[in-house]
């Protein structure tokens, strides 16, 4: 049987929050040896290398002239600026300030939408993100430590939180007209043109980290970027804007989980409240209301049948 494609949008979600929230415990060994630009250019890189090599195999042309400009957009904002932006503000404030910041992120798009997409906005939704969002307060709060002080890196992480809604809100349209690997190939590729002022870092970069960091970056590119931004289109093309920023809220809960995991991080029960509170009020935010059955059709009676015609 054939999965529908309400399911197949729910798992390419899944993917992109799964590969997304793995993003943050990679960033924190790459980030160690590679500037912000350098990371970011090296992460593009790699990522656009990936969906080159994939667009070639399934011989995807060039996307519609109707979608480039949602693809520009998104690529100068979400790919470029975004991940730039996010790694400098990273390395001024705490990790746990950092996503507290950026979760605004999914109310920004919410609003964007809503003004120039015409989505609806209803009380499931609304209620949802109120309910995750006030979980990613406590989790960031409660990881927070001294270097939530910075106020360049708020600033820097409250500018990487309007490019990410800003871009994701671009990119809707595009993928009236073009498919999810195309947007996000070209944004990709647009994205990397636009941080190529930081080949030079790069390469000094390069020449001087370890392995690992290298390896994570290159990870960075090809499973978080390629691959989650693709399934993340996918599913964006299937639903709202709205209810896909929503969606990323599980990330907050995913990094938790992770950094328990892979880091030896013992997440304390304040952290752990936080988390569910973020999954809950994603679980309302993508829920439907029940539709109440039709009521059946009332037998028609001999006077009600009509006669047959002659």
């Amino acid at each position: 049987m054939n999965a529908s494609p309400s399911r197949l949008a729910a798992g390419a979600a899944t993917v992109t929050v799964l590969l997304w929230a793995s993003a943050f415990v990679s960033i924190r060994s790459a980030g160690a040896a590679y500037a912000p630009g350098a990371l970011a250019l090296g992460r593009l890189l790699a990522g656009a290398l990936a969906l080159g090599v994939i667009c070639l195999l399934r011989r995807e042309g060039l996307p519609p002239r109707a979608a480039w400009r949602g693809i520009a957009i998104s690529g100068l904002l979400w790919f470029g600026f975004y991940m730039v932006v996010l790694n400098w503000g990273e390395q001024q404030v705490d990790a746990g300030t950092a996503a507290l910041v950026v979760n605004i992120g999914p109310i920004l798009i919410a609003l964007l939408s809503a003004r120039l997409l015409g989505d609806a906005m209803p009380p499931r939704l609304l209620g949802g993100m109120a309910v995750s969002f006030a979980g990613a307060v406590t989790v960031g709060l409660s990881m927070s430590g001294d270097g939530g002080s910075s106020v360049l890196g708020v600033v820097l992480c409250l500018l990487a939180a309007g490019a990410y809604a800003a871009g994701v809100v671009a990119q809707k349209p595009a993928l009236g007209a073009a498919s999810a690997l195309q947007a996000t190939t070209f944004g990709c590729l647009v994205g990397a043109v636009v941080c190529l002022p930081f080949a030079g870092q790069l390469v000094h970069d390069a020449a001087r980290a370890p392995a690992s960091a290298t390896l994570n970056m290159v990870y960075l590119g090809v499973f978080p970027t390629a691959l989650a931004f693709t399934t993340w289109a996918y599913a964006l093309a299937r639903t709202t804007a709205s209810r896909m920023g929503a969606t990323t809220y599980a990330v907050p809960a995913l990094v938790v989980l992770m950094s328990w995991l892979f880091l030896q991080e013992v997440p304390g029960p304040v952290t752990l409240a936080g988390g569910a509170l973020c999954l809950a009020g994603v679980a309302v935010s993508r829920s439907r209301p029940r539709t109440p059955p039709p009521a059946p059709e009332p037998h028609a009676t001999p006077e009600q049948v009509p006669a047959a015609e002659s």
